[in-house]
Protein backbone atom coordinates (compact mmCIF):
# COMPACT_ATOMS: atom_id res chain seq x y z
CA UNK A 1 0.00 0.00 0.00
CA UNK A 2 1.21 2.88 -0.81
CA UNK A 3 1.42 6.40 1.63
CA UNK A 4 -1.47 8.04 2.91
CA UNK A 5 0.40 10.61 4.81
CA UNK A 6 -0.73 13.13 2.20
CA UNK A 7 -4.56 12.05 2.22
CA UNK A 8 -7.18 14.19 4.29
CA UNK A 9 -9.97 12.95 3.17
CA UNK A 10 -11.57 9.44 2.38
CA UNK A 11 -14.64 10.19 0.00
CA UNK A 12 -16.84 6.56 -0.26
CA UNK A 13 -18.98 5.12 -3.18
CA UNK A 14 -21.97 4.25 -1.23
CA UNK A 15 -24.30 1.88 -2.94
CA UNK A 16 -22.70 -1.44 -2.72
CA UNK A 17 -19.23 -0.28 -0.55
CA UNK A 18 -21.34 1.20 2.19
CA UNK A 19 -24.78 -0.24 2.18
CA UNK A 20 -25.66 -3.52 0.41
CA UNK A 21 -28.70 -2.10 -2.03
CA UNK A 22 -29.95 -5.35 -2.64
CA UNK A 23 -31.19 -6.83 0.35
CA UNK A 24 -32.25 -3.93 1.06
CA UNK A 25 -34.41 -3.19 -2.06
CA UNK A 26 -35.87 -6.59 -1.87
CA UNK A 27 -36.88 -6.74 1.72
CA UNK A 28 -38.96 -3.45 1.01
CA UNK A 29 -40.42 -4.66 -2.02
CA UNK A 30 -41.49 -8.35 -0.32
CA UNK A 31 -44.47 -6.98 0.67
CA UNK A 32 -45.72 -5.19 -2.64
CA UNK A 33 -44.64 -7.67 -5.02
CA UNK A 34 -46.70 -10.23 -2.43
CA UNK A 35 -49.87 -7.01 -3.41
CA UNK A 36 -49.29 -6.78 -6.96
CA UNK A 37 -47.32 -9.51 -8.28
CA UNK A 38 -47.59 -12.90 -5.83
CA UNK A 39 -44.73 -15.41 -6.59
CA UNK A 40 -42.56 -12.60 -7.62
CA UNK A 41 -38.86 -13.24 -6.80
CA UNK A 42 -37.99 -9.67 -4.87
CA UNK A 43 -34.31 -9.93 -5.73
CA UNK A 44 -35.20 -10.25 -9.18
CA UNK A 45 -37.21 -6.79 -8.62
CA UNK A 46 -34.24 -5.46 -6.77
CA UNK A 47 -31.79 -6.30 -9.87
CA UNK A 48 -33.89 -4.98 -12.48
CA UNK A 49 -34.82 -1.59 -11.16
CA UNK A 50 -31.01 -1.37 -10.10
CA UNK A 51 -30.17 -1.83 -13.98
CA UNK A 52 -32.31 1.18 -14.92
CA UNK A 53 -29.70 3.25 -12.98
CA UNK A 54 -26.83 3.90 -15.00
CA UNK A 55 -28.97 4.69 -17.86
CA UNK A 56 -31.31 6.70 -16.03
CA UNK A 57 -28.04 9.00 -15.11
CA UNK A 58 -26.47 8.75 -18.52
CA UNK A 59 -29.40 11.03 -19.94
CA UNK A 60 -28.01 13.32 -17.54
CA UNK A 61 -24.59 12.69 -18.13
CA UNK A 62 -24.90 13.09 -22.05
CA UNK A 63 -26.20 16.66 -21.93
CA UNK A 64 -29.68 15.10 -22.69
CA UNK A 65 -31.48 16.29 -19.38
CA UNK A 66 -30.72 18.56 -17.05
CA UNK A 67 -29.32 17.59 -13.70
CA UNK A 68 -31.95 15.51 -11.48
CA UNK A 69 -31.57 14.45 -8.33
CA UNK A 70 -31.34 10.27 -7.74
CA UNK A 71 -34.69 10.21 -6.17
CA UNK A 72 -36.61 11.61 -9.27
CA UNK A 73 -34.83 8.69 -11.53
CA UNK A 74 -35.44 6.12 -9.05
CA UNK A 75 -39.19 7.23 -8.95
CA UNK A 76 -39.34 6.96 -12.87
CA UNK A 77 -37.56 3.79 -12.98
CA UNK A 78 -39.89 2.23 -10.31
CA UNK A 79 -42.51 3.17 -12.75
CA UNK A 80 -40.98 1.48 -15.86
CA UNK A 81 -39.90 -1.74 -14.23
CA UNK A 82 -43.42 -2.58 -13.07
CA UNK A 83 -44.55 -3.90 -16.53
CA UNK A 84 -41.75 -6.63 -16.41
CA UNK A 85 -43.50 -8.04 -13.07
CA UNK A 86 -46.82 -7.88 -14.56
CA UNK A 87 -48.07 -4.91 -12.96
CA UNK A 88 -49.89 -2.14 -14.75
CA UNK A 89 -48.50 1.10 -12.81
CA UNK A 90 -51.95 2.26 -13.43
CA UNK A 91 -53.65 -0.22 -11.15
CA UNK A 92 -51.18 0.99 -8.22
CA UNK A 93 -51.85 4.65 -6.30
CA UNK A 94 -49.01 7.06 -6.20
CA UNK A 95 -48.39 7.06 -2.29
CA UNK A 96 -47.73 3.42 -2.88
CA UNK A 97 -45.05 3.99 -5.29
CA UNK A 98 -43.24 7.12 -3.29
CA UNK A 99 -42.70 4.51 -0.55
CA UNK A 100 -41.73 1.95 -2.12
CA UNK A 101 -38.96 4.15 -3.66
CA UNK A 102 -37.87 5.31 -0.16
CA UNK A 103 -36.13 1.76 0.16
CA UNK A 104 -33.39 3.53 -1.59
CA UNK A 105 -33.13 5.65 1.74
CA UNK A 106 -33.20 2.62 3.92
CA UNK A 107 -30.68 0.49 3.55
CA UNK A 108 -28.38 -1.59 5.70
CA UNK A 109 -25.03 -1.16 6.07
CA UNK A 110 -21.99 -4.29 5.17
CA UNK A 111 -21.26 -5.43 9.54
CA UNK A 112 -18.18 -3.92 9.04
CA UNK A 113 -19.01 -0.07 7.46
CA UNK A 114 -19.78 0.98 10.27
CA UNK A 115 -17.27 0.31 12.73
CA UNK A 116 -14.77 1.07 9.97
CA UNK A 117 -16.18 4.16 9.30
CA UNK A 118 -15.52 5.40 13.23
CA UNK A 119 -11.74 3.99 13.00
CA UNK A 120 -11.62 6.08 9.77
CA UNK A 121 -13.20 9.26 10.88
CA UNK A 122 -10.20 9.55 13.55
CA UNK A 123 -7.68 10.76 11.00
CA UNK A 124 -9.65 11.80 7.88
CA UNK A 125 -12.50 13.65 6.57
CA UNK A 126 -14.81 11.43 5.68
CA UNK A 127 -18.23 11.96 3.52
CA UNK A 128 -19.96 10.13 0.46
CA UNK A 129 -18.97 10.68 -2.88
CA UNK A 130 -22.38 8.85 -3.96
CA UNK A 131 -24.56 9.12 -6.94
CA UNK A 132 -27.66 9.37 -4.16
CA UNK A 133 -29.15 12.59 -3.63
CA UNK A 134 -28.32 14.67 -0.59
CA UNK A 135 -31.63 13.31 1.55
CA UNK A 136 -31.27 10.23 0.65
CA UNK A 137 -27.63 10.13 1.74
CA UNK A 138 -28.77 11.57 5.41
CA UNK A 139 -32.03 9.30 5.47
CA UNK A 140 -29.82 6.17 5.27
CA UNK A 141 -26.96 8.22 7.46
CA UNK A 142 -29.73 8.43 10.53
CA UNK A 143 -30.84 4.66 10.22
CA UNK A 144 -27.92 2.85 9.53
CA UNK A 145 -25.55 5.14 11.97
CA UNK A 146 -23.25 6.08 9.15
CA UNK A 147 -20.80 8.49 11.02
CA UNK A 148 -20.24 10.76 8.33
CA UNK A 149 -18.41 14.44 8.72
CA UNK A 150 -20.30 15.94 5.41
CA UNK A 151 -22.53 14.54 3.02
CA UNK A 152 -21.11 15.18 -0.37
CA UNK A 153 -21.92 13.53 -4.28
CA UNK A 154 -24.08 14.13 -6.87
CA UNK A 155 -26.59 16.76 -6.12
CA UNK A 156 -24.14 18.80 -4.27
CA UNK A 157 -21.67 19.13 -7.26
CA UNK A 158 -24.67 18.64 -9.60
CA UNK A 159 -22.73 16.03 -11.84
CA UNK A 160 -23.19 12.02 -11.56
CA UNK A 161 -19.73 9.43 -11.57
CA UNK A 162 -18.09 8.50 -13.41
CA UNK A 163 -18.18 12.15 -14.93
CA UNK A 164 -14.86 14.07 -13.96
CA UNK A 165 -16.78 16.98 -12.64
CA UNK A 166 -18.01 14.49 -9.61
CA UNK A 167 -14.63 13.99 -8.40
CA UNK A 168 -12.67 16.98 -8.94
CA UNK A 169 -15.50 19.40 -7.67
CA UNK A 170 -15.56 17.31 -4.36
CA UNK A 171 -12.05 17.85 -3.66
CA UNK A 172 -12.66 21.62 -4.59
CA UNK A 173 -15.32 21.74 -2.16
CA UNK A 174 -13.47 20.34 0.42
CA UNK A 175 -10.77 23.11 -0.43
CA UNK A 176 -8.28 19.95 -1.08
CA UNK A 177 -6.49 18.95 -4.39
CA UNK A 178 -7.25 15.75 -5.78
CA UNK A 179 -4.15 13.86 -4.55
CA UNK A 180 -5.51 14.57 -1.15
CA UNK A 181 -8.57 12.71 -1.25
CA UNK A 182 -9.00 9.07 -2.06
CA UNK A 183 -12.23 7.24 -3.04
CA UNK A 184 -12.88 4.00 -1.40
CA UNK A 185 -15.15 2.27 -3.88
CA UNK A 186 -15.67 -1.87 -4.37
CA UNK A 187 -15.90 -0.89 -7.96
CA UNK A 188 -13.06 -0.59 -10.18
CA UNK A 189 -14.58 1.46 -12.61
CA UNK A 190 -15.61 3.72 -10.33
CA UNK A 191 -11.69 3.53 -9.14
CA UNK A 192 -10.53 4.17 -12.85
CA UNK A 193 -12.45 7.02 -12.98
CA UNK A 194 -11.39 9.03 -10.01
CA UNK A 195 -7.69 8.20 -10.44
CA UNK A 196 -8.08 9.50 -14.10
CA UNK A 197 -8.82 13.02 -12.29
CA UNK A 198 -5.92 12.86 -9.62
CA UNK A 199 -7.54 11.52 -6.57
CA UNK A 200 -6.27 8.21 -4.75
CA UNK A 201 -7.86 5.22 -4.72
CA UNK A 202 -8.48 2.33 -2.52
CA UNK A 203 -10.53 -1.05 -3.37
CA UNK A 204 -12.53 -3.04 -0.89
CA UNK A 205 -14.58 -6.00 -2.57
CA UNK A 206 -18.15 -6.97 -2.17
CA UNK A 207 -18.81 -9.75 -3.78
CA UNK A 208 -21.97 -10.71 -2.81
CA UNK A 209 -23.40 -7.17 -3.70
CA UNK A 210 -25.38 -8.33 -6.52
CA UNK A 211 -26.16 -11.60 -5.42
CA UNK A 212 -24.69 -15.28 -4.89
CA UNK A 213 -23.61 -15.75 -9.07
CA UNK A 214 -21.85 -12.04 -8.97
CA UNK A 215 -19.13 -11.96 -11.54
CA UNK A 216 -17.95 -8.36 -11.95
CA UNK A 217 -15.68 -6.54 -9.17
CA UNK A 218 -14.84 -9.73 -7.50
CA UNK A 219 -11.03 -8.56 -7.51
CA UNK A 220 -8.75 -5.44 -7.90
CA UNK A 221 -8.11 -5.04 -11.37
CA UNK A 222 -5.58 -2.58 -11.10
CA UNK A 223 -3.01 -1.27 -8.46
CA UNK A 224 -4.81 0.83 -6.74
CA UNK A 225 -2.91 2.99 -3.72
CA UNK A 226 -5.26 0.64 -1.32
CA UNK A 227 -6.68 -2.93 -1.12
CA UNK A 228 -8.05 -4.25 1.83
CA UNK A 229 -10.34 -6.58 2.78
CA UNK A 230 -12.98 -4.81 4.61
CA UNK A 231 -13.56 -1.15 6.08
CA UNK A 232 -11.85 -2.47 9.31
CA UNK A 233 -8.67 -3.61 7.40
CA UNK A 234 -8.06 -0.42 5.43
CA UNK A 235 -8.49 1.10 8.97
CA UNK A 236 -5.88 -1.48 10.28
CA UNK A 237 -3.76 -1.43 7.22
CA UNK A 238 -4.05 2.85 7.75
CA UNK A 239 -2.79 2.89 11.30
CA UNK A 240 -6.35 3.38 13.07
Amino acid sequence: MQSFTDIQALVFDVFGTVVDWRSGVARDASAFLARHAPGADPFAFADAWRLRYSPAMQEVRSGRRPFTRLDVLHRENLEAVLPQFGIDPADVVSSELDALNLAWHSLDPWPDSVPGLARLKRRFIIAPLSNGNIRLMLDMAKRAGLPWDAILGAEVVQAYKPAPEAYLRTAEVLMLKPAQVCLVAAHNGDLAAARQCGLRTAFIPRTTEHGPDQATDLRPESDWDAIAADMEDLAEQLGL
